[in-house]
């Protein structure tokens, strides 16, 4: 039997998952991100991968899912938020200590891999997922393979930056533009996020409150409330319709704390269809299986042919 580990590499913690050929998880494993320094922080991942060699009898392929990527042309990771391994070589040092082939993509590409992967969405070939969280971040997966790019960045639908239609349904005069901190403004990661979800209700609505609590005021029906989920609904389909237009994928599958907000499924469907082209499908659009274990399947996933 081959054995898959899936590391999900975040800013605080680190998760280790086992994985058979079938994608089901045989174990895991979470410690905290180590701060100090970069030493600390690949020992942390050897010992991670050593103790499942371990308990397996095996050495298991090694994908990790990083928030950022690392760069093709000079195999430098660039991930911002954890500081001790930007800039290093990861994958070159991670390989030497392990003495096996690691991999890693950027961590949206791997919950994209994951939910295609699974048999519910194997029959759609060309899959996008979403991720609306912390940030807002995309994945593409063609014929069950992560689609990177040149340098490894392929997916970052957050820095691309508000459009015509976009800025015409906020308000030219008082449309709020946010500085990002890719060091651009007018990234949709800070308006299509659960914290441009907060930031725009701020903004357009007036009170600084969670996004728990404006979906909670939804559902109650309070008119101001519900004006604004319509219009950040728009703001929405506004933004997707240009990736549909652009990859006219089977499916779109969204991942992430806003994700869980089910009247997205219900009403962002009716929405697209005026900024498409005539001839365009709304695709199939739903929420993620496998939620919070994606990060670490899909980079699992990284090996599967």
């Amino acid at each position: 039997m081959s054995i898959y580990y899936g590391l999900d590499i975040g800013g605080t913690k680190i998760e280790l998952a086992v994985f058979n050929e079938q994608l089901e998880k045989l174990y895991s494993e979470r410690v905290p991100t180590p701060q100090s320094n970069y030493e600390d922080w690949l020992f942390t991942i050897e010992k991670l991968v050593r103790n499942a060699d371990e308990k397996f009898g095996e050495k298991g392929s090694v994908g990790l899912g990083i928030p950022g990527f690392v760069n093709r042309e000079n195999d430098i990771a660039e991930i911002t938020n954890i500081r001790v391994a930007d800039g290093k070589p990861i994958l070159k040092d991670l390989s030497q200590r392990l003495g096996r082939e690691v991999r890693a993509e950027n961590d949206a590409n791997c919950f994209a891999l994951s939910e295609a992967w699974d048999e519910n969405n194997q029959q759609y070939s060309t899959v996008l997922g979403l991720i609306i969280g912390t940030g807002f971040g995309g994945g593409l997966v063609f014929d069950g393979k992560i689609h990177s790019g040149r340098i490894g960045m392929a997916g970052e639908v957050g820095h691309t930056q508000l459009s015509y239609h976009a800025l015409k349904l906020l308000g030219w005069d008082k449309a709020p533009i946010y500085e990002c901190g890719c060091g651009n403004r007018a990234c949709l990661d800070t308006y299509m996020s659960g914290r441009g979800f907060e930031l725009l209700f701020r903004d357009l609505v007036g009170e600084a409150i969670s996004a728990k609590e404006i979906i909670e005021r939804f559902y109650q029906k309070e008119e101001k409330v519900v004006a604004f989920v319509e219009k950040y609904i728009e703001l929405m389909a506004i933004s997707i319709a240009q990736l549909i237009t652009i990859l006219d994928p089977d499916m779109i599958v969204f991942g992430g704390g806003l994700s869980n907000f089910d009247h997205i499924y219900e009403a962002l469907p009716k929405v697209l269809p005026p900024y498409l082209m005539r001839s365009a499908k709304v695709p199939v659009i739903k929420k993620a299986i496998h939620g919070d274990s994606g990060g670490t399947r899909g980079a699992a996933a990284l090996f599967l042919k």
